[in-house]
């Protein structure tokens, strides 16, 4: 089992869960539909959250008692954390200029910002899969807690996922070939069928499950289901889009709100965390931690087992995902990054069919 989700609090654990995947659903809706809409969601609120990041870090450089107790400076004042916000937001906003046609939007070559944005998103997060690794290797220690204070185990499963990840980036093809739908609300890329959506999902859920485990119940199971599951019966084609637009939405409530995830009754731990559910240990507990004999001692042991048979899963699909994609493009006798390589597969055919070819 992936997750503890037993006892008195496992009602919630899944209350919670509906509303973080229903709510990433209705304000994708929100910030697809209309201009307006996204508008608000991705340029505004960020544009209100980073004077307020600016307040609050030169506040606690001054020692401001209200901003040293704020939940981001205590649990989301990361590198990490701030690069995958504006690296998603970013990319929402380079979006919406495709989908709309704003400035350098309608200039072909900028067809392959989702490439570009996608990209540096997927290695934003292998560098956190080899930090960890580097830690493990460097000392010899598994254990080790990150700048959030959040405790990790660091292995060879870092390093396999993290080869997962730069395949990932090898298995997006048909770089160009973005358009925007004729309805007008959405950015569509044909050629990310669901063979690139298994491969990425599988990465990424085992990325969130090794560098943000007390997170990854929301963040690596409804975020990531929220997007595949809008592809899979409403929004054919648009699948990087929700992926982009929920990603930023998390991402900005997560930041306010990181406690959501780490503290009764919503928190939920991986099953890495051996013990710690029967202990009475909650995530927010293991941030008061500092010691791996202080962790042993409050009896959370390691059960990395998962870990490891995920990323094997995730490192294979990829490579299988890649073979295809090779597979196909020798038959077509095509560049499978400038042309469409699943032509004639039903997911691309349906995307193709929303698309507004030019």
């Amino acid at each position: 089992m992936l997750f503890q989700l037993y006892g008195d609090k496992s009602l919630y654990q899944l209350l919670g869960w509906v509303l973080v995947f229903v709510g990433l659903i209705l304000l994708n809706e929100i910030g697809r539909r209309t201009k307006a809409g996204g508008i608000l969601i991705f340029v505004i609120i960020p544009i209100a959250l980073t004077v307020y990041f600016i307040v609050m870090n030169v506040a606690a450089s001054s020692g401001a008692a209200w901003a040293l107790d704020s939940q981001t400076h205590k649990y989301m004042n990361g590198w990490f954390h701030y690069a995958k916000l504006y690296a998603a937001d970013i990319g929402c906003v380079g979006f919406m200029m495709i989908k709309y046609k704003w400035g350098i939007g309608k200039a072909k070559w900028f067809r392959a910002w989702p490439f570009v944005i996608v990209a540096i998103n997927i290695l934003i997060a292998v560098g956190s899969d080899f930090e960890s690794a580097w830690h493990f290797y460097s000392s010899g220690e598994h254990w080790w807690k990150s700048t959030e204070d959040v405790w990790l185990y660091g292995g060879w499963w870092n390093i396999v996922n993290g080869i997962a990840g730069i395949l990932n980036i090898l298995c997006m093809t048909a770089w160009w070939k973005v358009y925007s739908s004729k309805d007008g609300k959405d950015m569509i890329w044909p050629d990310m069928t669901i063979w690139f959506i298994i491969a990425y999902d599988l990465w990424n859920f085992e990325y969130t499950y090794l560098n943000l485990p007390t997170h990854t119940w929301y963040c690596g199971v409804a975020l990531l289901l929220a997007p595949t599951f809008a592809n899979a019966l409403w929004n054919k084609g648009a699948w990087i889009q929700n992926r982009a637009n929920t990603l930023a939405i998390w991402c900005m409530f997560a930041q306010i709100f990181p406690l959501f995830q780490i503290t009764e009754p919503f928190s939920v731990l991986p099953s890495l965390y051996k013990g710690a559910t029967a202990a009475g240990v909650t995530a927010f507990d293991m941030t008061k931690i500092n010691t791996v004999e202080e962790l042993v001692n409050a009896g959370v042991t390691a059960n990395p087992i998962p870990q490891g048979v995920v990323a094997i899963l995730a490192i294979a699909f990829n490579v299988i995902c890649l073979a295809v994609i090779i597979k196909r493009a020798r038959k077509l006798s095509i560049n499978p990054y400038k042309d469409n390589v699943f032509v004639g597969t039903k997911d691309f055919e349906e995307a193709l069919e929303r698309a507004n070819v030019d």
